[in-house]
């Protein structure tokens, strides 16, 4: 077994050290090395999700580090939704909305240039991202479209029975997808290499899959723990700046998704393209797939509203993202212009987030 690199050990740690300063109330400049220790935490992040993902073969490691980061991400929101009460309840759904363009338009943009410039053409399993896609279309149209033309209840909600059903229907379709990613037709996830990889690393993984899993669980919680300590200062700033605030749920998707965009990244640098949409459309489905059932759940218990609809601007450049991503994912090979579109519409909804 690889031992693992001493700073990729020693940044969950700073990261608590860290967590223990914000929590003794230190404030003002410190706050500038809770940053720089957020962003260490990230990277080591990846370091150990690159190296799960070449123990356990694609697409398990992929698999893991997109629900790991889900399962933290919606702890960050619930946490944020709790404490900010009625002002919060469109905290998850700009969030979660947040997620699916940064990832659809922002990490998938970002990999096909990048892969496009230095490859010119790269290659994927066209299978595998239209039954991610097609899974992903389905979940967002019927928890953030679907609210805004239902009678029972007006505006973007959802009646409690509904609620459920869409939770219940959600997280059916989610699973599902994993049941087919990871076992049933994993070969659509995957290069044909990388099942020969997978097999050599399977049974021995062992202790080191155990330490690997330790240290990236560790990273991800000094993530979303560090973000969530500068949470206050975000929507203090947005607020000054006189921003909407569906920017704080952009501000704080980017923030939890940059471990699985900086990996898909690397990814597509280095012509592995496969693992990057597995990266990316994963996480987007785990992150829709996980937290609406969650937050539904804990809406339907404590009577708390929860608005999911979208605004018709919104509900346009979610359709036309999905629509795009169905027509650029739709041979099995990409270039630079696929790339360049999916970041023009990424650039498009940043901007009218802030300017509506």
């Amino acid at each position: 077994m690889t031992r693992p690199p001493a700073w990729s050990i020693i940044a969950p740690i700073a990261g608590g050290v860290l967590l223990a300063g914000t929590a003794a109330g230190w404030r003002g400049p410190f706050l500038a090395l809770v940053a720089v220790g957020l962003a260490a935490c990230i990277l080591a992040a990846v370091h150990h999700a690159e190296h799960l993902a070449l123990i356990l073969g694609e697409p398990y490691g992929t698999m893991l580090l997109a629900i790991a980061v889900t399962v933290i991400e919606l702890g960050l929101i619930v946490t944020l939704t709790v404490a900010g009460g009625e002002s919060a309840e469109s905290l998850a759904r700009d969030t979660v909305y947040a997620a699916i363009m940064i990832i659809l338009n922002g990490i998938v943009g970002l990999c096909l240039l990048v892969g496009g410039l230095r490859f010119r053409e790269q290659e994927f399993k066209l299978q595998g991202a239209s039954a991610s896609l097609t899974t992903l279309a389905a979940i967002a149209v019927l928890t953030l479209v679907l609210p805004n033309f239902t009678s029972t209840m007006p505006g973007p909600y959802y009646s409690r029975g509904q609620l459920a059903l869409v939770a219940l229907t959600t997280l059916v379709l989610y699973a599902t997808f994993a049941l087919v990613q990871g076992s049933r037709h994993r070969e659509h996830f995957v290069e044909d290499e990388d099942e020969k990889v997978g097999s050599a690393a399977a049974g021995t993984g062992g202790s080191g899959w155990a330490l690997t899993s330790a240290l990236l669980a560790a990273c991800l919680a000094a993530v979303v723990l560090l973000a969530k300590s500068l949470a206050p200062v975000i929507e203090r700033t947005v607020a000054a700046a006189g921003a909407p605030s569906a920017v704080v749920g952009v501000v704080i998707a980017a923030l939890v998704l940059m471990p699985e965009g900086l990996a898909a990244y690397r990814a597509a640098r280095i012509n592995r393209l496969q693992s990057s949409l597995n990266l990316a459309l994963g996480s987007a489905l785990a992150s829709i797939g996980l937290t609406i059932p969650a937050v539904a759940l804990l809406s339907i218990a404590t009577g708390w509203r929860l608005a999911l609809g979208l605004d018709a601007l919104s509900m346009v450049l979610l359709a036309l993202s999905l629509f795009v991503a169905a027509l650029s994912l739709g041979t099995g090979r990409t270039t630079i212009l696929q790339g360049a579109v999916h970041l023009v519409l990424f650039a498009i909804y940043l901007f009218t987030t802030v300017v509506p």
